[in-house]
C-alpha cells in the first residue's frame, strides 16, 4: 500500500499528497464502493463522480493542494444562496 500511494515521492509534499489520497480512499471511496454494491445488487443504477473544481472563495483560505473539499459541489449544483443563509 505504501508503494501505491507514496511510491517514489521526491518531496514532503508528494508524501503528504499520497497520504491524503490514502486517507480519502479509506474514509470515502472504500465505503462508497461497498454501499454502491448493495444498491447495485437491488437492481438500482449507481453513479460516481469526483468533483475537482477549486472554488474561488477558498483562495488564500485553504492550502493550494486542496482542490475541492467535501460537499464543495453543493454551491455549484444548487447555487450559493444555500451557503449564505438567504433561504
Amino acid at each position: 500500500l505504501f508503494s501505491e500511494y507514496v511510491g517514489n515521492a521526491d518531496s514532503p509534499a508528494q508524501v503528504r499528497d499520497g497520504l491524503l489520497d490514502a486517507l480519502g480512499d479509506v474514509v470515502f471511496v472504500f465505503s462508497s464502493i461497498e454501499m454502491a454494491k448493495f444498491h447495485r445488487d437491488t437492481g438500482n443504477p449507481v453513479y460516481f463522480y469526483e468533483f475537482q473544481h477549486r472554488p474561488s472563495e477558498v483562495e488564500g483560505v485553504l492550502p493550494d493542494f486542496v482542490k475541492a473539499d467535501h460537499a464543495a459541489e453543493i454551491a455549484f449544483v444548487f447555487g450559493k444562496p444555500f451557503l449564505a443563509g438567504d433561504v
